[in-house]
């Protein structure tokens, strides 16, 4: 996925590879900034009560203890190719890095499942947009999404990841990918390591207010006088 505008490259000015290299660290990292800003302020994707994000949460920890001791998790809402597909998207959205594990690792796909069982109307969503991206991988590459490559993947995502650069056919595409987003930053910043990658300290007294994260700001398009 890219977070900029890029034009066709000239035929005569092509760019390095280690300035593509930078540019997609310097994505990778703006995005994870931009899904802990987020989570700072309320979500468009948030179907489920407090009470239920803490029980999807201890569900999803429980998952991945269950992992650790060779014991796979069987999905209990999503089909094994949706399994596939939604593992795949929620790491792409939030990716292993230098700070903390992926979504996978910090048990995104156990946390959504949990809350597709427990709310039922939420369900129709989640399977028409994974069905969706299928249609959509089917059109370009001739095979779904789960067997597309990495390339693939961010080639489609850029399609629908950003609402303003996004065709007019795409629209269902959008609305589906902005609900996973909001979905997977939930489910992430719920986690033990969702917790701790945010830096969340708690009742912890503060000695020095040095006020709100500049993250936070630029997602409410904020500033301090």
């Amino acid at each position: 996925m890219t977070t900029e505008d890029r034009g066709p490259a000239s035929s005569d000015r092509r760019p390095k590879t280690e300035d593509r290299e930078q540019r997609t660290e310097d994505r990778r990292v703006s995005r994870r900034d931009i899904l802990k800003a987020a989570a700072l302020v309320p979500l468009v994707f948030v179907p489920f009560s407090d009470a239920d994000g803490m029980r999807a949460a201890s569900h999803a920890m429980e998952a991945l203890q269950g992992r650790a001791a060779g014991v796979p998790y069987e999905p209990k809402f999503f089909h094994a190719d949706e399994w596939k597909t939604v593992r795949i998207l929620v790491d792409l959205i939030i990716p292993k890095d230098e700070r903390s594990g992926s979504a996978t690792d910090a048990g995104v796909p156990e946390f959504m499942d949990f809350i597709c069982v427990a709310y039922p109307d939420r369900q129709p969503g989640m399977r028409d947009g994974l069905r969706w991206l299928d249609g959509l991988a089917y059109d370009t590459y001739h095979k779904n999404f789960a067997n597309c490559s990495g390339s693939e993947h961010r080639a489609m995502l850029d399609q629908i990841a950003w609402p303003a650069k996004a065709k007019p056919e795409m629209r269902e595409g959008v609305q589906f990918f902005n609900r996973i987003r909001d979905f997977t930053a939930s489910g992430f910043f719920s986690s033990q390591m969702g917790v701790k990658d945010i830096g969340y300290m708690g009742n912890t007294a503060v000695p020095v207010w040095r006020g709100c994260p500049k993250p936070a700001l630029d997602h409410l398009g904020v500033k301090y006088s």
